[in-house]
């Protein structure tokens, strides 16, 4: 553990609680140890990202743009309407199944050089993270640990980025995001400066971090200001530039006036590096007597070498370049190193762990006579030539002097101006709220509290539940006509329980938690409870196993038309993941609440579900058990499938599903009996009844169940919501020549309860559809239906044919066209 007090405070942060955290202070602090500390230790599931290939490299993680796929153009979130409504372009793409098991696993995510990351891409992350963890919590629900400094580089944007974003944002520091608005962020400050001993010139950095210039600090330091100073070739200075051109033309003018002959050295690549995120050069040419720099800390024991250590090329010798340091007594023997592309993906345990995608092997060498103060951030220097004088960004002088070890150690090629050490009023005072709203001890206390709460509070929450249900339950209604069996009725057994058994003791025990838990003792240390949450988990997940997940796993959608299977389908397997996940975490607590463990199983569980999806068998049967002789529905079933195959029709065609439904129910015993079914006309009854016959007629004696005698006349299955008389009446009714309205007024009921009567008859085909409704009608809706690429429910189907269409003449002619139109897909 670092001994470093705010250091301390971090870590517990970041271990104990949820609090998104802001981690910053001066340079030279300590906040890359922390992270590289925190890799090592953590046991959270964390990726780390950072908005350039570099700063990622060095960070050990991945850029933001590859890991959350976001557009480098602005981004407008989808709390401001965007993403959804944006060029395809500009939308983030889908990910592969094994992306969204890692997204959906993280507990931490860790964002370095905070500073350089724009507001709309923070709001682009929680945008994904949304989409694929808790969609009303910032980020998901994920943690997130910034990390950076505020007085260092700024975010970079175009003008006409901006122009695009300055109606959302008032500035694009990240501190701006809208979605880091809408949760309290813990800041803290690492004050103690390794890198600077002198406190006379840590005082001058300070003074410069907060604009506090005063004419005597100037002076002070521009009395580093040596006009045409140029120093001797093994001094070891670098000229710290503004712009990337002018660090370019020293470098090779330098190199250009070395007498000695140039030697290239390629890197070599193996898998994918990207070439952003190269960590030096690809081609590095080199003379005897070149001023470089190392660009990588030495990986062995005797750690000779650091980021951004001076030295010059002294000799060349096989594979191994030489190199001479200022101070150091002899020379360094220098070999190519190896830099690795980190990826992140979940092991067979379900930990995130990083994954090599590929290599960069490259002297850690580059010409060093000068680099831009941009990429010097985070690089220490003995001596430094500042070249700041034309500065163009926020915190470039401050990055600049801050590189140097010492006052002594610097030189100004030109005088500094009160104009060029530019401190952004915005920072300053978000600065200044930082510091006034330091946290303590007091604060992680009741930080580590109210994470271990809400955690429980969700745990027996069933809100989300019911709202997958709820979706389940409007598609299966919406589409009702479509679907065989007993799955309206089994949605409905299942929403009866839930709401006696579950939902109304659910919301008691959240009252009861309330209670237990209002005192200022973490959750895992009151036994009181404890005793109470394991009792309450062990009836819970007694009830979801047995009144939810169970009849969820024994439902599946049977219907003829794909586009109606496939949206009914896929709401019922988000309920059952959503089920599966929360009987996970209830069964967690059986034995007691543990944070770590929770949140573990909460983010294997989703993962679990998706996995034992992929890897079990498909079921031979997967309807409800109130499904009359299951095992012959499923041989008719497979035998129309067969047939329909080898034909090369649609199922449907062959034999319609309501008619499977129909023969399970009535298991017919003859040709005259097979030709009551509806959907079997007289040439299918020569086409396929024998080959029906055998199949139920086998299943019956192989089951010993007794069929009605051949010559017995069976009456085909009455709809059991309307009584037949009463249709019947209606029908008889409209062929004595009455009329809809004529009918409903002498029957005293309403039109519409007429026009379900007569569409009963229509479904038969006992009558005429065009008595009811026009030709033209009838063809409009054919073809609506024809070109329409997802299923379409009736009052769906009312909006699109507008009002000269009725709900009754709709439900006509869809009884009349199912199953003559063809599903699409």
């Amino acid at each position: 553990m670092q001994s470093n007090p705010q250091l301390e405070l971090a870590d517990n942060f970041v271990r104990y609680t949820d609090r998104n955290i802001f981690l910053t202070g001066k340079a030279g602090t300590g906040k890359t140890t922390f992270l590289h500390n925190l890799k090592t230790r953590s046991v959270k599931r964390m990726a780390i990202i950072a908005p350039t290939g570099v700063a990622a490299i060095n960070a050990g993680g991945v850029t933001i743009h590859s890991f959350f796929q976001l557009p480098f153009g602005p981004y407008i979130s989808r709390q401001l309407g965007g993403a959804s409504g944006q060029d395809p372009q500009q939308r983030y793409q889908k990910f592969n199944r094994e992306k969204v098991n890692l997204i959906r696993s993280l507990d931490l995510l860790v964002i370095d050089e905070i500073s350089m990351v724009r507001a709309d891409t923070l709001d682009g992350i929680d945008d994904v993270l949304r989409r694929y963890k808790d969609r009303d919590k910032p980020f998901g629900g994920v943690q997130l640990l910034m990390i950076g400094d505020l007085h260092q580089l700024a975010p970079v944007v175009k003008e006409e980025d901006w122009k695009i974003l300055r109606d959302f944002y008032p500035n694009l520091y990240f501190f701006s995001s809208l979605a880091l608005g809408k949760t309290p962020v813990i800041n803290i400050e690492l004050k103690h400066i390794y890198r600077q001993s002198d406190t006379a010139f840590i005082d001058l950095l300070n003074t410069i971090r907060e604009n506090r210039i005063t004419p005597q600090v100037l002076e002070m330091l521009n009395g580093r200001y040596v006009p045409g100073f140029k120093p001797a070739d093994d001094d070891g200075y670098i000229t710290l530039t503004t712009h990337n051109h002018t660090a370019h033309e020293i470098n090779h003018t330098r190199l250009e006036e070395l007498p000695a002959e140039p030697l290239l050295f390629t890197a070599s690549l193996k898998g994918d590096f990207p070439e952003y995120a190269y960590p030096t050069i690809e081609k590095l040419v080199l003379k005897k007597g070149a001023q470089v720099m190392f660009v990588k800390n030495d990986p062995s024991r005797e750690k000779l070498f650091y980021n951004g250590k001076i030295g010059q090329v002294i000799d060349f010798e096989g594979d191994t370049i030489f190199v001479k340091c200022p101070g150091d007594p002899g020379h360094l023997a220098v070999t190519p190193a190896e830099w690795k592309n980190i990826t992140y993906k979940l092991n067979e345990a379900k930990e995130v762990e990083e994954s090599v995608a590929g290599t960069f092997t490259q002297y850690p060498l580059k010409l060093a006579w000068a680099i831009t103060i941009h990429k010097s951030q985070g690089l220490t220097f003995e001596k430094a030539i500042i070249d700041a004088g034309a500065s163009f960004a926020h915190g470039q002088v401050y990055v600049a002097l801050s590189r140097c070890k010492s006052f002594e150690g610097l030189v100004l090629r030109s005088p500094i101006s009160l104009n060029s050490v530019k401190t952004d009023g915005t920072i300053a005072t978000y600065t200044r709220y930082t510091e006034e709203n330091a946290p303590g001890e007091s604060e992680l206390q009741a930080s580590r509290i109210k994470f271990q709460q809400n955690l429980l509070y969700e745990i027996f929450d069933f809100t989300a539940v019911r709202t997958r249900f709820f979706h389940l339950q409007k598609v299966a209604q919406d589409h009702d006509h479509s679907i065989a069996g007993p799955f309206i009725d089994v949605l409905n057994q299942v929403k009866i329980f839930a709401e006696k058994d579950i939902y109304t003791v659910a919301d008691n025990f959240q009252k009861q938690l309330a209670q237990l838990l209002n005192t200022n003792t973490l959750p895992e240390e009151n036994d009181q409870a404890q005793e109470r949450i394991k009792k309450a988990a062990s009836w819970f997940a007694q009830k979801i196993a047995q009144e939810m997940l169970a009849p969820a796993e024994n439902l599946s959608v049977e219907s003829d038309n794909k586009d109606v299977k496939k949206t009914v389908g896929d709401a019922l397997e988000n309920f059952r993941m959503e089920v599966f996940v929360k009987l996970a975490a209830v069964k967690e607590c059986i034995n007691g609440f543990n944070t770590i463990a929770c949140l573990k199983i909460k983010a294997n569980a989703a993962i679990d579900f998706q996995q034992q999806k992929t890897a079990a068998p498909k079921k031979k049967l997967v309807l409800a058990a109130n499904i009359p002789h299951p095992a012959l529905y499923q041989s008719l079933k497979e035998w129309r499938d067969r047939v329909a195959g080898g034909t090369n029709v649609p199922v449907y065609i062959v034999l319609p599903q309501k008619s499977i439904m129909e023969l399970v129910q009535l298991l017919p015993s003859s040709l005259p009996q097979l030709e009551t079914v509806k959907g079997i006309g007289k040439k299918k009854l020569e086409q396929y009844g024998e080959e029906l016959l055998t199949i139920i007629i086998s299943y019956c004696i192989e089951n010993r169940i007794e069929q009605a005698p051949s010559q017995a006349v069976i009456t085909p299955v009455k709809e059991p919501k309307v009584k037949p008389d009463t249709r019947k009446a209606s029908f008889d009714l409209f062929n004595a020549g009455k009329g809809i309205t004529e009918i409903a007024a002498a029957r005293n009921l309403a039109p519409g309860t007429i026009e379900r009567h007569l569409s009963y008859y229509v479904r038969t085909g006992e009558l005429d559809i065009f008595k009811l409704v026009p030709r033209e009608k009838v063809e409009q809706v054919k073809i609506r239906l024809k070109n329409e690429l997802s299923p379409v429910s009736l009052s769906g189907l009312k909006n699109a044919m507008g009002d000269d269409y009725s709900f009754g003449e709709l439900r006509m002619i869809l009884e009349f066209l199912e199953p003559a139109i063809p599903e699409s897909g």
